[in-house]
Order: structure tokens, then C-alpha cells, then sequence
């Protein structure tokens, strides 16, 4: 290797490691730490000044051009959704169609199809209720019903857009987000059963933790009114996964109204629909005015500010990355080596998870990372590297991670009891899944 290339190649670890140090030891904000790694990269691989400002600020604002518009359209649709009461009155309806012996599976379902628009903490709280019922009503381990439901809404918050992490990742690694959306819904149904319902039962006989001692049923839809009907639920939640969809679809072949289908199929044109319908359906029809609805809409959009800086940081970091040579140079070593790069991105999420916690943080962090190195190596299509890095930033969720910490004290475990059901079932989840990929991927080239 050129010694010009061995050392861009070491600063760009060291700008890694001292974003890890940053955020681990100074505690500085991800944001923060990021901007200030990416400097230092610059400034290390000898970029001029102009340069290397221009190119934080175009990385900066090519990663949230697109993605800041899906995650705030997402994020209102959630809160609309939760207001109705539509996530519950679901989970109740496949109760009653599944049945106590497989209410399990009931839960699984109820939280993929709430998971896909409400970020894990919130859908959590929303069927945790749920969770405690039936462990009061069978007296069976909590786990066994509450594992099916948290790895279902974790699972689906990593991998499927417009959940911040995996929408980001899509536009930094240039996947299709329509496709990137199928694909993520694919992979999280195995990784739902495999973890929630084979392991969240293995470990529910082995482990039994009984209904808390002080459970709040936490009152989950601010409407007085009669929760929507479970068909408009489900309907709202796919409707803009089929217009995504049916414009891929479409975009492949010369049809009337091409023009048209392709339109209501960007996912800006179809989470627009869907959060019109939405705030209608689950909002002004309730009672709802419009002065509270844009109060909600506020509410929902107030937390992403800190997720939204953090994505342009991270594709900043990875334009820095790419202006500055790196990505040229270790795309070829990617290339040249034998070790499948999906593995590479997968253990660089993975790390980036362990080491600070934040599984949005891990993923689009080490998707501007991987970004300039993995973009236009053949044989390995964009969508396939985003699902091998989620999968890597989705495991090990432990002790620094806030999900640990909702599920210890909601389930009211112990910190190896939560280890051992939590943390294993993520664990178990990021490999399979990784494994799934890779099966995928060798089978298609």
C-alpha cells in the first residue's frame, strides 16, 4: 500500500476513535462530536480549509434533504395514530381473533404493524398494557409475551424507513428507499419470529418474571371517543408502504398514467397522503380541532431536532470521508480483500452500537462512515448494505442504551434478567439477520 494511502487510511481511524472518545469519554452530544471528527479528518488528511467547510456543509445538507421530510411525516402520522387509540384497538382485535393460545403471535403482529410508523418507546408504552393483562390473566412468564411485542417494534425501528436510522442509512448509501422499505419489512418478519417467538418462549420457560408489583395501566388514547375501526388502522399503516410500491413497480414498465403513479409513489407524495388521512381518520373525525392537531403535529416534530443534527453530522462526516480521499482508497482495499463487505459494515454498526448505545446513533453514524467505501462495489447492491449495517447497529442493546433501560423498569427485572432475555433476543436478531443478508446476497449474484 502507498504510504499516502496507509495514512489517510490511519486518520480516518483515529477521526473514528476520537469520535467514539468524544461521545464515550467527554460525553459531548453525537452532533457535537461528530462535527468536530469531521474536521479533525479533514484537517488530518490535508484538505484545504475552504474545501473542507464547503464540504461539511454540502454532506450536511445532501443527507437531510431528503430524509428530514420522511422522518417529520412519519413522525406525525405516529402521534395522530396514538391519539386514536388505533394501536390498541388493533392489538385487541388480534387478540380476539388469535386467541389466548397463540396470543403471542397476536402481539407479534400487532407490533409490526404499529412498529412501522411509532418509534419503539412510544409503541412500546402503548402495548405494554397489553402485555400485563395477559400475564395476569395466564400467570405465564411476562417474557413471553412481552418479548414478541419489543422485538417486534425494536426490530422494525432499525430496519424499515421512515424510522430515522434505516431512512438515513438509505440516502447515505444511495439505496431506493421504496425498495429499501419492502426489503426491510421482509427482513424484519423472520427476525420477529426467530427472536420474539422461538427465543422470547425458550427463555420464558427457563426464566419467569412475574406481573410487576406496582404495573400503572397508563392511559393510552386522549380521545373519549370509540378507537377507529381496526380496518382504516391497517390501511393507514400500508398505505404508504403500496404507493411506495406500486410506483416502483410501475417505474419499470411503460404504462398510462406512468407519469402519475410515479408521482403519488415518491415517499414524499405517499406519507403526505397518509398523514392528510391520517390527521382526518384519527384526529378532526374524533373531535379533534385543528388548533390541538397542529399542537400534536409540533409535539411529534420536537424530539427529532436532536435526530435530524445527528444525520447531518453523520453525512458530513461521510462527505468529509469521500472529499478527502479515504473512500477511494479503502473501496479499493474493500474490494481487493476476501472478506465480504457486508460483514465489514455490520461490524462497524456493530461497534458503533456497543461503544455508545444509541442504535439511531450506530446506524447512520457508521452509514457515513462505510458510505464513500462501499458505494458502486459490485456485486453488492445498496440495499443489502444498509440491511447488513442495520442489523449490525440493532444488536446489543446493554447497559448505555436507553431501550435496556424502558424494558428493565417497565418489565420489572433485574439487570442479568434483563441481559439474559433483552439483550440476548438483540444479539440473536443482529446475527440472523446478518445471516439472512448474506444468504440473500450470495443467492442473487
Amino acid at each position: 500500500m502507498p504510504a499516502h494511502s496507509a495514512s489517510l487510511i490511519l486518520v480516518t481511524v483515529l477521526s473514528i476513535g476520537l469520535l467514539l472518545a468524544l461521545i464515550l469519554l467527554l460525553k459531548l452530544h453525537a452532533f457535537l462530536a461528530l462535527l468536530i471528527s469531521s474536521m479533525a479528518l479533514g484537517v488530518a488528511a490535508g484538505m484545504p480549509p475552504d474545501k473542507l467547510l464547503k464540504s461539511i456543509q454540502f454532506g450536511f445538507g445532501d443527507a437531510l434533504g431528503f430524509v428530514a421530510v420522511v422522518v417529520g411525516l412519519g413522525a406525525m402520522i405516529g402521534r395522530y395514530l396514538e391519539y386514536s387509540g388505533g394501536g390498541r384497538a388493533l392489538a385487541d382485535w388480534l387478540l380476539e381473533k388469535f386467541g389466548k393460545e397463540r396470543a403471542a403471535w397476536a402481539m407479534l403482529v400487532a407490533a409490526l404493524l404499529v412498529g412501522l410508523p411509532i418509534f419503539f418507546e412510544v409503541g412500546f408504552v402503548i402495548m405494554a398494557p397489553l402485555v400485563f393483562n395477559l400475564t395476569r390473566e395466564t400467570k405465564r412468564s411476562l417474557l413471553f409475551y412481552g418479548l414478541p411485542m419489543a422485538g417486534a417494534l425494536t426490530i422494525t425501528h432499525s430496519l424499515v424507513p421512515p424510522h430515522p436510522a434505516p431512512a438515513a442509512a438509505a440516502q447515505l448509501l444511495g439505496a431506493d428507499l421504496g425498495r429499501a422499505i419492502l426489503y426491510g419489512i421482509a427482513l424484519s418478519i423472520p427476525l420477529a419470529v426467530i427472536s420474539g417467538i422461538v427465543y422470547g418462549g425458550w427463555i420464558a420457560k427457563r426464566m419467569y418474571v412475574p406481573l410487576p408489583a406496582a404495573v400503572e395501566a397508563a392511559e393510552t388514547s386522549e380521545s373519549e371517543a370509540k378507537p377507529p375501526a381496526v380496518a382504516m388502522v391497517v390501511l393507514l399503516l400500508l398505505l404508504p408502504v403500496l404507493l411506495i410500491f406500486s410506483a416502483t413497480v410501475v417505474g419499470m414498465h411503460p404504462v398510462p398514467f406512468r407519469g402519475v403513479a410515479v408521482f403519488l409513489g415518491h415517499p414524499f407524495t405517499a406519507l403526505t397522503i397518509a398523514t392528510l388521512l391520517a390527521l382526518y381518520y384519527f384526529g378532526i373525525r374524533r373531535g379533534l380541532t385543528l388548533e390541538r392537531a397542529a399542537r400534536m403535529a409540533t409535539e411529534s416534530l420536537a424530539p427529532m431536532g436532536s435526530l435530524l443534527v445527528i444525520m447531518g453530522a453523520g453525512g458530513a462526516f461521510k462527505q468529509v470521508i469521500v472529499d478527502s480521499g479515504v473512500g477511494a482508497v479503502a473501496g479499493k482495499l474493500l474490494a481487493t480483500s476476501s472478506i465480504s463487505p457486508l460483514l465489514v459494515v455490520f461490524l462497524i454498526a456493530m461497534a458503533m452500537r456497543i461503544a455508545q448505545g444509541s442504535a439511531t446513533v450506530a446506524i447512520i453514524t457508521a452509514a457515513g462512515i462505510v458510505a464513500p467505501i462501499v458505494k458502486g462495489l459490485p456485486g453488492y447492491s445498496p440495499d443489502a448494505i444498509m440491511l447488513a449495517l442495520a442489523c449490525g447497529g440493532s444488536g446489543f442493546s446493554h447497559v448505555n442504551d436507553s431501550g435496556f433501560w424502558l424494558v428493565n423498569q417497565y418489565f420489572g427485572m433485574t439487570v442479568p434478567q434483563t441481559l439474559r432475555s433483552w439483550t440476548a433476543m438483540k444479539v440473536l436478531a443482529s446475527f440472523v439477520g446478518l445471516a439472512i443478508v448474506l444468504a440473500a446476497n450470495a443467492w442473487i449474484r
